[in-house]
């Protein structure tokens, strides 16, 4: 009779139990909480791009451009929050970068890398992002001429990451002045 007690079919029912009911309960917190989390993630979303855009009302998705959107204020368009990306010393550089429909840096913000702490990581800090406001695609090249001001100056230590930021805005700029025809 004991032996019953764990024969492999009856080892094998209990643990068939146990992931049915495992997976019922996974499925129940997921049914709940997946509309949470995906409210939550555009709320971020929004956020982060608002933080670029200030004085937008509100942010449209830009028909036929994927992650485009379109930054509204009244009902019209000051800026367009394009994803960039480029490959910095680290690796990937992933940014998000607002621009005027004439093709000027509004802002940016990097959303992920991996680049040196305290050197390269230091690209999304304001020294640096102050050097790439209000620059057309023509002034967006990196430069370690201190008195070139039309250009960009690279930061010490972190030329590479400098140049990899710099290609990816640059990038999102051109995007956007091929789309709205530079108007």
């Amino acid at each position: 009779m004991a032996k019953d007690k764990f024969s492999i079919f009856n080892v094998a029912k209990n643990l068939t139990a146990a992931c049915f009911i495992s997976g019922i309960i996974i499925a129940t917190t997921y049914y709940f909480t997946a509309p949470v989390a995906a409210k939550k993630q555009v709320q971020l979303k929004n956020q982060s791009m608002k933080q670029l855009v200030t004085n937008a009302d509100n942010f449209k998705e830009v028909n036929g451009k994927k992650d485009w959107y379109a930054a509204e204020k009244g009902n019209k368009t000051i800026a367009y929050v394009v994803p960039a990306s480029s490959k910095g010393y680290g690796g990937a550089i992933t940014m998000l970068v607002a621009v005027t429909p004439q093709g000027k840096v509004i802002d940016f913000s990097i959303v992920s890398h991996n680049e040196t702490p305290g050197l390269g990581a230091n690209a999304a800090e304001e020294p640096f992002r102050k050097e790439l406001r209000n620059k057309g695609a023509d002034g967006l090249e990196v430069t370690k001429d201190k008195s070139d001001t039309k250009h960009v100056q690279a930061m010490t230590g972190a030329t590479i990451t400098s140049r990899a930021v710099t290609k990816g805005v640059k990038e999102a700029v051109v995007q956007v002045t091929k789309y709205t025809g530079g108007k």
